[in-house]
């Protein structure tokens, strides 16, 4: 029997405002999603454009020195051309991540506020860590290793692999969404020190003042530096060295 669930769609857009394209529903992480990978893209267009052997141009010359430092990210964290492999891999996922992380500084949500998006990028991570597993010792060797080092551990060593994918997600979306909570309060907390002090004021002029939040110019900005900035960039490091290192010992068997 078909089921008509147009009414529930419905039902769903007006109260979570998230619309439908088809059978998909779009939401606002996959809006912003779309706008960094259209961000990332076209920034690489621009940035291979034109390129000259000889007398390079500034933009080719930061081209250059991007694709050089991730070659040396990966391949002094993998101890050789090993893993050459997985440059392409990593420099996406290290771009996609911080692009997504910063772009809240525009007045975007970001798409890693959303755990869907950082458990999207472990599950690929895990199944490439998986495969290289199987490849170094086999489906047999894969399973036997759940019993190392004795088979009454079995149960937990299950749980431990799963628990990869798990931490790196809940990890990296803990960071950006903590961020966003506590600058959040402080703005919402110097909103209402600046109207409670400017009450102070007597008449017209207290009251015209204390709807202006005057205390929250700059400050946010501050706090902004190391929450939006330096943790952004910092979580996007951490989870391409993780993918890195999880994929590197995962080929050493």
């Amino acid at each position: 029997m078909d089921v008509d669930i147009t009414g529930a769609r419905i039902f769903f857009t007006i109260h979570t405002g998230i619309p439908w394209l088809g059978d998909i529903p779009i939401s606002e992480t996959i809006v912003v999603t779309w706008i960094v990978m259209a961000v990332i893209t076209i920034t690489c267009i621009v940035l291979t454009r034109n390129l000259k052997v000889e007398n390079i141009s500034k933009k080719q010359a930061l081209a250059e020195m991007l694709v050089e430092t991730a070659n040396n990210f990966v391949r002094n964290n993998t101890g050789g051309n090993k893993f050459d492999g997985l440059i392409p891999f990593v420099s996406a996922l290290f771009s996609l991540s911080i692009v997504s992380n910063l772009i809240s500084l525009v007045g975007l949500r970001s798409p890693t506020a959303d755990l869907s998006t950082e458990a999207a990028w472990a599950v690929v991570v895990f199944i490439m860590i998986t495969a290289e597993k199987i490849k170094a010792g086999g489906v047999g060797g894969y399973l036997l290793g759940f019993t190392q080092p004795i088979p009454v551990l079995t149960p937990f060593n299950i749980l431990s692999e799963i628990a990869t994918p798990i931490s790196m997600a809940c990890r990296h979306f803990g960071n950006i969404l903590s961020g966003i909570v506590i600058n959040t309060l402080i703005y919402s907390g110097l909103t209402l020190a600046s109207h409670a002090l400017f009450g102070l004021i007597p008449g017209a002029i207290g009251s015209f003042l204390q709807q202006i939040p005057f205390l929250t110019v700059g400050i946010p900005a501050i706090t902004g530096v190391y929450f939006d900035w330096f943790t952004g960039v910092m979580q996007a490091f951490i989870f391409s060295m993780l993918t890195i290192m999880y994929i590197a010992n995962a080929a050493e068997g």
